[in-house]
């Protein structure tokens, strides 16, 4: 197994839940190869790949925007030669294990839409102000003939003060590179730190501390909750002595 160089066969039953469960058992996998080629378009064809195989043709570098030298065996392809890269694959949810393929051809003259990785170097001078580094996008889709897409691209924060964006169009691309995200997207910024919030009481509710202020406003302060109930009659009988004085006096 070569890195760039992978070998899939044509595979005759499709849509078979047992078949694919089988393939997989055998480390292998289904999966699709379309696209176009320089001879014309490719119709989708169902193929088998070993992921293995897969793993070890794909750069470490370049991952899924290696050019692979595909050969299509079994049937009626004969040893088909094509260029493609790996344009989706399907994990299991819970072992996240592959569990299918899509690989799409390509004409190595013709331009493709690949997805590259953004690479952020340096440190923002606002961060010396507390400013804190937001990043919003983290790839970039270009257009590219497969030879020329880039491992990555990378962005400098260095010159970022607090407020300051990048954007799309202040990536500098390759030769041959062209950005098919809007270039008038925000990819970086320096927001400023955040103030932390004081928590203000709710109209009504005591304020910390009032509560022991009360007691200085009058008489001393009630000896307690017992003190306190033990002095209600007082209150009772108070409230009952103007009405008692207020009684008009009995006709002789």
């Amino acid at each position: 197994m070569e890195v760039g160089k992978l070998t899939v066969t044509l595979r005759d039953k499709t849509g078979h839940k047992g078949a694919a469960r089988k393939l997989r058992a055998t480390g292998k996998v289904p999966g699709v190869c379309y696209g176009a080629s320089p001879d014309g378009r490719i119709e989708p064809l169902s193929i088998v790949v070993d992921v293995k195989a897969l793993r070890a043709a794909l750069d470490p570098v370049r991952k899924h925007n290696t050019v692979i030298d595909l050969t299509i065996e079994g049937g009626n392809a004969g040893g088909r030669k094509l260029h493609a890269l790996v344009k989706d694959y399907q994990l299991d949810p819970v072992r996240r294990d592959i569990t299918h393929v899509d690989l799409i051809a390509v004409d190595p003259n013709k331009e493709v839409t690949s997805t590259v990785p953004l690479d952020f170097i340096g440190k923002p001078k606002g961060t010396i102000d507390g400013g804190q580094l937001r990043i919003v996008l983290r790839n970039l889709e270009v257009r590219a003939k497969p030879s020329d897409i880039p491992v990555k691209l990378n962005v400098d924060v260095t010159s970022l003060e607090i407020g300051d964006v990048i954007h799309v169009s202040s990536i500098e691309l390759p030769a041959g590179v062209t950005s098919v995200t809007g270039r008038d997207l925000a990819v970086v910024t320096c927001a400023a730190p955040e103030e932390e919030k004081v928590a203000t009481p709710a109209e009504g509710a005591p304020v910390e501390g009032a509560a022991a202020a009360a007691p200085a406003a009058g008489a001393a302060p009630a000896a307690g909750a017992k003190d306190a109930k033990a002095a209600a009659p007082a209150g009772k009988d108070a409230k009952a002595a103007p009405a008692a004085a207020a009684k008009p006096a009995a006709k002789k």
